[in-house]
């Protein structure tokens, strides 16, 4: 007799959800604040526009660096201590921001501070996906990715006021304040224990750090997340040179726009499975990059902004739990751990290549640029990417 009703009815506002929910909030708060200001403070430092990108390609990378170690020392040590190391890494080096007095010093701390973000989102993913029912797992990866989402529609926004109205001591001080709520709060989940006898099956030789099975969505998120590193890095550069102000309300309404598309096609996913969710999605970000290579007032950059939610919101957590579908749970770190590599990766490749081009050709030219690696994610999806059967099992 089949238990799918059952399942259906698994709750998933649980006590735990609710925390790791307001954990994130406050995490991607005191993340999101820095990705639109700091590559203005590197080009205050003196920097230019290949240096600005660096600054967030460099972060990535050691992202990238850390993330399949994270997630494999999660798996095998469980994931509360993994969770609160990372956080700490990033507490200590927002703060060192404020003593930075160069360029290259700046790049230093960036790069160890990538290692703090790393495992503390690696692991925060990772506890979501032990706590979420598996039922409900493209509503509950989509609803648990509304908490970036809020934090992205109020952080960039406030992060840019106060560099304007305050400083960027100001700026750090209260982005360290908020990931330290995020730690106080994940003190009180209840988090996934780790068996200490292992069954024989999960003793078999697999891949230590990356899991294979994520591989899929992981190549896919690659190439969404190069368009990415355009936005973030050099959005509030080009409406500067644009002579447009108030550019923070971009990211506001992208961040509205995400989080109605993110549970709506979680939903969509779960019922009708991922390719009603993820190709519009390729698409919308594709036809983002076009409109950004266009803009020219503010109008079109709001337009832009809400056409990127949709398109950001149906692919990302449609993929991530592709990522970690079918995996076992002594697995769900690493794939979480491979998925936000290719996602990381793609964020960092964007930001290097795209501020190379931007000086180069300017930044209307990167954006078109911007468009193709959206093209090769759809090829890839629509050829190797796409799951082999319906989302249930």
């Amino acid at each position: 007799m089949s238990t799918r009703p059952k399942e259906s009815l698994e709750k998933l506002w649980s006590k735990d959800f609710i925390l790791i929910t307001l954990v994130n909030t406050f995490l991607f708060i005191g993340f999101q604040m820095l990705l639109p200001t700091l590559p203005i403070y590197a080009k205050r430092l003196g920097g230019n526009e290949a240096m600005a990108g660096l600054v967030i390609g460099i972060f990535t990378v050691s992202s990238v660096l850390i993330r399949p170690f994270a997630g494999r020392t999660a798996d095998l040590y469980g994931r509360k201590g993994v969770f609160l190391a990372g956080l700490a890494i990033f507490i200590l080096t927002v703060l060192a921001y404020i003593w930075v007095p160069t360029v290259a010093v700046l790049l230093l701390f960036r790069f160890i501070h990538g290692f703090g973000w790393g495992s503390s989102s690696t692991a925060v993913s990772t506890v979501a996906s032990d706590i979420i029912p598996k039922s409900r797992l493209g509503e509950g990866m989509g609803y648990f990715g509304l908490t970036g989402t809020l934090a992205m529609a109020l952080a960039p926004a406030v992060g840019l006021y106060m560099v304007s109205a305050y400083s960027f001591t100001y700026l750090f001080l209260t982005s360290a304040a908020m990931v330290a709520v995020s730690a106080l709060l994940a003190l009180a989940i209840n988090y996934h224990q780790v068996k200490k006898s292992v069954p024989k099956e999960a003793r078999e030789p697999k891949p230590a750090l990356l899991e294979k099975s994520a591989f899929r969505p992981t190549f896919v998120i690659f190439f969404v997340t190069m368009t990415y590193g355009a936005v973030v890095s050099f959005l509030a550069l080009y409406a500067a040179k644009l002579g447009i102000s108030n550019i923070g309300s971009f990211f506001t309404v992208y961040a509205i726009s995400l989080m109605v598309a993110r549970p709506v096609f979680g939903r969509l996913a779960d019922k009708k499975g991922f390719d009603l969710a993820v190709i519009p999605g390729i698409i919308a970000v594709l036809i983002t990059m076009l409109i950004l290579f266009r803009a020219q007032a503010l109008a079109w950059f709001l337009v832009a902004g809400v056409v990127y939610g949709i398109g950001f919101g149906a692919v990302q957590p449609s993929l991530q739990a592709m990522a970690v579908m079918h995996v076992q749970p002594n697995r769900r770190g690493a794939a979480n751990g491979t998925f936000y590599t290719g996602f990381d990766l793609g964020i960092g490749v964007g930001s290097i290549l795209w501020g190379a081009v931007a000086q180069a050709a300017g930044y209307s030219v990167m954006y078109l640029g911007a468009a193709l690696p959206a093209l090769i994610s759809l090829v890839i999806y629509w050829f190797v990417g796409r799951p082999p059967g319906p989302t249930q099992e």
